[in-house]
């Protein structure tokens, strides 16, 4: 009973936390982080209502406290203490220089409140944990294009890139409504609508030569981005794509089933196999699948069968051509 007891007292302030947190919190929400159901849930938030905390709820939206309420700073745990360091190390690698300059003022905040035990500690590790990132995320140029994207997003205000596209010779400008950033391959990229294209594309961040905000507002609604990189459009075409892939290299595939969805799958002895969802527009799917062609049999369509053979046909006449290249232009000797 007294164990219960603790666990609905911690329970209730960690909600009370969440509910400073953001400015709406649904009661969903809530019951699937704690594990508990919504009846418990409603019964935590009306024990804050009476113990004086101005919680205010409306049907369908969610829970808020009353503008201006605020408790005093909380303390932190050892644990949550530890997952600050390792979040402050892999800031320094991963985010320009404005949002690390922002989240090293959020740090020394966050840091003024833990007790002397957790800094001591948090001093301990400091030096005992490093992250390495083997290539640049951002263009040195552009130190504050994460802060500006995150204004763009939250305003909805239109912004202007000058662009270095991988296969242009000269940047471009182009304006885009952001609809979302994200992280992927040891790159960061921003999907948005573009006015130049007038159509969806996604952006390198390291490729950005320069950043620059609007007053002009999206002229559309994006939805979120998962909505853009996973689409569930029913008015897509999609096409079934069935696979027997050998044990020995399916782990290495993994990576790709994000982007094309499997219906079914089967083990067998040596090989599994695999019924994924492709859209018919997926111009990448047959270069992907060609990274794994000594280990997949492509058992349907039969199209797909003969592009997969007319890709590899021409990177192995594009290797002979590079010989022929060779023998008439060979390579100086090394000293």
């Amino acid at each position: 009973m007294e164990s219960d007891t603790l666990k609905r007292f911690d329970r209730l302030v960690a909600i009370l936390i969440q509910l400073q947190s953001k400015k709406i919190v649904r009661s969903q929400e809530l019951a699937d982080r704690f594990g508990v159901s919504l009846r418990t849930i409603y019964r935590d938030l009306l024990t804050l209502e009476k113990a004086g905390v101005p919680v205010y709820g409306e049907a369908g939206v969610g829970y808020s406290l009353v503008e201006g309420y605020r408790l005093p700073p909380v303390m932190f745990t050892r644990e949550e203490a530890g997952s600050f360091l390792a979040a402050e190390k892999l800031m320094q690698q991963f985010t320009d220089k404005g949002l690390g300059e922002y989240f090293e003022s959020a740090m020394y905040k966050v840091k003024s409140v833990l007790r002397g035990s957790e800094k001591d500690w948090l001093a301990a590790l400091d030096a005992q944990v490093t992250v390495n990132n083997s290539r640049p995320v951002f263009n040195e140029s552009v130190p504050n294009a994460l802060p500006l994207l995150f204004e763009s997003l939250a305003g909805k205000k239109q912004i202007i890139l000058h662009y270095q596209a991988m296969n242009a010779d000269q940047p471009e400008s182009r304006a885009i409504e952001p609809v979302g950033l994200f992280h992927e391959n040891h790159f960061w990229y921003i999907l948005g609508y573009c006015h130049l294209r007038q159509d969806y594309r996604q952006f390198r961040l390291d490729r950005i030569q320069g950043i620059y905000k609007t007053e002009k507002p999206f002229s559309r609604q994006h939805g979120t981005v998962e909505d853009h990189r996973y689409p569930n459009n029913k008015t897509e075409k999609r096409a079934e794509v069935k696979l027997l892939v050998d044990h020995s290299v399916s782990r290495y595939m993994t990576s790709g089933f994000q982007y094309y969805q499997i219906i079914a799958k089967e083990n067998h002895d040596h090989q599994i196999a695999l019924t994924l969802s492709v859209s018919t527009s997926d111009k990448g799917f047959v270069r992907w699948l060609a990274m794994f062609s000594d280990y997949i049999d492509v058992l349907q369509p039969a199209s797909l069968q003969q592009e997969l053979k007319s890709f590899l046909e021409k990177a192995l006449k594009r290797l002979e051509e590079s010989e022929i290249t060779l023998k008439r232009y060979p390579r100086k000797q090394e000293v």
